[in-house]
């Protein structure tokens, strides 16, 4: 889709265009750390209102480690709710200087947040499973 950016103080029109691809192709190749740019991150902690957790890679283990925090993550982005922060509680980040991006990044997350989470969420669910039989196991019992 195409999208008309406007040049911001910290952000040109350009740069914009380039956040936004980064992001569809994170999203379309299934959230993969090799996919999470440094622009990418540097956007959503500088301009959508989530916390740094100190770099990249602390960010991606914070939203991205299990399908828990990936669901609440995308709380956040997805159009059918009403896109608060899930740091802060507000929806500021969808108006200033870099409305038209953010606002541009829930649209084009639209097409993939449903895939996305039932993957994460089974994946958790796996985990938790397997955790449940290692603790039982631990004390002797066994899941069916």
């Amino acid at each position: 889709m195409d999208y008309a950016f406007h040049d911001a103080r910290f952000m040109s029109a350009r740069e914009k265009e380039l956040v936004l691809k980064a992001w569809v192709r994170f999203l379309k190749r299934g959230l993969r750390l090799e996919d999470f740019t440094k622009r990418l991150y540097e956007h959503l902690h500088l301009h959508c209102s989530f916390i740094a957790h100190y770099n990249r890679a602390g960010f991606y283990a914070e939203y991205f480690g299990n399908g828990e925090d990936t669901a609440r993550f995308f709380s956040q982005i997805d159009n059918r709710r009403d896109c608060q922060s899930v740091e802060y509680g507000h929806t500021l980040w969808l108006q200033g200087d870099y409305a038209d991006l953010n606002r541009a990044m829930v649209e084009e997350a639209s097409e993939y947040i449903r895939a996305l989470l039932e993957t994460a969420l089974a994946a958790q669910r796996q985990a938790d499973l397997a955790e449940a039989r290692r603790l039982a196991a631990k004390h002797g019992l066994e899941l069916r």
